[in-house]
């Protein structure tokens, strides 16, 4: 066998390797959202995030319960994460379209309060932005993400129930799938 051919054969192992390993987690990710959702872990989850007070973008203490009685759509972000970046700008859009039907938006920023900041007034976020720090990770993952990763978006229902998460980044039109039937 030539050195090419062999070259090849190891690529195409290595390329199948990656791709299982991929599916793997992929698989493994949904199977834990599923039993997360539907376990008392979720509901407790809920109760967290709902109790949290933060500082948002203009140092205000704000509780994410003040929200409940909405379809609240909380998003964990950094202003370094590429997904995030891009996702804010569609999350803008449907806090925009679905507002007055109930549907609230809050981002937590995962970064340096000066970037937010920053990045918030750039991009002039509609929707509250709150500053959290690496210890918010933690709330992330009691929420159902257990990777630690961004962005991180919950999805809870009037009654405060956690109904959805989504790891990674997440499209307007996938998001509607879930928020329109609550409203």
């Amino acid at each position: 066998m030539t050195k090419l051919k062999q070259g090849l054969l190891y690529l195409g192992f290595a390329v199948f390797a990656l791709g299982a390993g991929f599916l793997l987690r992929m698989h493994s990710i949904e199977s834990h959202k599923a039993e997360f959702l539907a376990s008392e872990a979720s509901k407790q989850g809920a109760e967290k995030i709902l109790g949290v007070t933060m500082s948002d973008i203009h140092g205000e203490q704000q509780t994410i319960s003040q929200w409940q009685g909405n379809v609240l759509v909380i998003n964990f972000w950094a202003t370094w994460c590429a997904p995030c970046r891009e996702e804010i700008p569609e999350f803008m859009e449907l806090h925009d379209e679905y507002s007055d039907q109930g549907l609230f938006f809050v981002g937590i920023a995962i970064d340096r309060k000066e970037k937010v900041i920053a990045y918030s007034n750039e991009f002039a976020i509609n929707y509250p932005v709150l500053i959290g720090n690496s210890t918010v990770m933690t709330l992330a993952e009691e929420t159902g993400n257990p990777q630690s990763a961004l962005p991180y978006t919950i999805v809870i229902n009037r009654d405060g129930e956690i109904v959805n998460t989504f790891l990674g980044r997440l499209h307007k039109e996938k998001l509607e799938k879930t928020i329109i039937p609550l409203l």
